[in-house]
């Protein structure tokens, strides 16, 4: 049996992996920031940390996965400058921040669910863990790695020997102007806040509470080292995020939990999952750019075939995004919906003797940092043998969908909206045809004829049947 090898960003290299009580994983992702709906790029991160997961399991291990939601402390820069963006949104769109952060936080599971995304054990608000942050504070405070400025309290990088190794940065070639515009109190730009003060001024902020060094909130990083570390252990196995998160979250993450509570590695596997590019550049929620899972169903586009569409490349590999990729997708989709299907009634065997052999296959590209691309390979041949009996494509297809999330074994249950998606096919073709579109209606056709569908114009109107 082939081993189960993950990249680890903290060593640039794929190392076996076997949890550190050789019994359960440990996995803590990075949340989001529950200001606005998230976008398909956002989403892609948690395919990514519910493909891990999917493949730990299959290895045998048990994997117990926490998720924070970061519903205060997300400045809109950086570099601890800018307003908090909970109460950013709240102001636009005349809600309480906390309304704001329920609103979206309940949108992002509903999101992950029709991604058919595991839920977590454990959801965690950085809200509802304010004495846990403020006591990690205090330790750093008693060790002398903290100091205090006019607007909070900030980490002395420079008392950590190690900062920086994650991201492999160059202290000295940091530029000031680059994190410290605008704090010139900072003792070095890549100093980080820990707890932020409430202005001094008249006004108010809806998220604030008491701490040892006056009325504020916490720093974006420290709720993921504080709520991590309380439900996982520390040390603890695996922590995921986006690419993003390296220089900068995770590097301080790292930074304060290490110090506080006296432990290195803090986590053994640091893994990042690449951007999903659109247009001119990567999605941004913060910029408006990108498109929500809500808009992907608007075109018809079922969010399972965005998930096919995200296992199409590797996690660590940078994806673009087009139309024209995601309707490519929606006909695999529901190609492999469609032979699902068919083989839910199967009753031919054949091929035994070469189930083996696919079963190790797939097993070898999962296990080899879960190679999403060459496992999607696999299945399309299993479904493709002319060699396999019926009863024996619909095990392997059930077995390997325990790692892909793809609901193959649920089909039968996504028929009837498999149904209405081709008479509304048919409906716009219609449509097309009165217009004199003949192009799209051609389209439509053909699209139909990719995936099994057969259209029949008679004098009743159009019908269709499977090929």
């Amino acid at each position: 049996m082939s081993e189960l090898c993950l990249y680890n960003t903290l060593s640039r290299s794929k190392e076996r992996f076997e949890p550190l009580d050789g019994k359960v994983a440990r996995v803590y992702s990075c949340g989001p920031t529950v200001y606005a709906q998230q976008h398909l790029g956002n989403l892609r991160a948690y395919l990514f940390a519910d493909l891990l997961k999917r493949a730990l399991r299959f290895s045998g291990f048990e994997v117990r996965h926490v998720i924070n939601i970061t519903d205060v402390g997300h400045l809109t820069d950086d570099a601890d400058l800018g307003e908090d963006k909970m109460e950013l949104a709240a102001r636009k769109e005349g809600l309480s921040a906390w309304d704001i952060a329920d609103k979206w936080t309940q949108v992002f599971k509903r999101d992950l669910e029709k991604l058919n995304v595991l839920p977590p054990d454990v959801w965690c608000k950085a809200t509802e863990h304010i004495p846990e942050q403020i006591e990690m504070v205090a330790t750093l405070e008693q060790k002398g790695l903290t100091y205090r400025i006019d607007d909070g309290v900030y980490f002395d990088t420079s008392k950590d020997p190690h900062y920086g190794e994650l991201a492999r940065l160059n202290l000295k070639a940091q530029q000031v102007q680059e994190r410290i515009e605008g704090a010139a109190a900072k003792r070095s730009p890549v100093d980080f806040a820990l707890w932020k003060l409430s202005p001094k001024d008249d006004t108010r902020r809806q998220m604030e509470w008491d701490s040892p060094w006056g009325r504020g909130f916490p720093g974006w990083h420290l709720e993921c080292s504080a709520m991590s570390s309380k439900y996982l252990g520390a040390p603890f196995d695996i922590h995921t995020g986006g690419v993003d998160h390296v220089p900068v979250h995770h590097t301080n993450e790292i930074a304060q939990a290490e110090n506080a509570l006296e432990v290195r590695p803090w986590v053994r596997f640091w893994m990042h999952g690449a951007w999903l590019m659109f247009e001119e550049g990567k999605m941004a929620k913060s910029k408006g750019t990108g498109m929500t899972l809500d808009q992907v169903e608007g075109r018809g586009i079922d969010p399972l075939a965005y998930r096919l569409f995200v296992l199409g490349a590797h996690y660590r590999q940078q994806m673009s995004f087009t139309d024209e990729a995601l309707e490519r997708a929606q006909t695999a989709y529901s190609r492999l919906v469609r032979h699902a299907l068919e083989l839910e009634l199967a009753q031919d065997s054949a091929g035994v003797s070469q189930v083996p052999g696919f079963r190790k296959r797939f097993r070898e590209v999962i296990n080899d940092d879960l190679n999403a691309p060459q496992a999607l390979a696999v299945l399309w041949e299993v479904v493709r043998s002319r060699q396999l009996g019926g009863v024996e494509k619909r095990t392997l297809l059930h077995e390997f969908d325990e790692v892909l999330g793809l609901g193959l074994a649920e089909a039968r249950i996504a028929a009837p909206e498999l149904n209405a998606r081709i008479e509304d096919l048919i409906r716009q073709r219609e449509e097309a045809r009165r217009a004199r579109d003949f192009a799209a209606s051609d389209r439509i056709r053909e699209e139909l004829e990719a995936e099994g569908i057969i259209l029949e114009d008679t004098v009743e109107g159009t019908r269709w049947r499977r090929a």
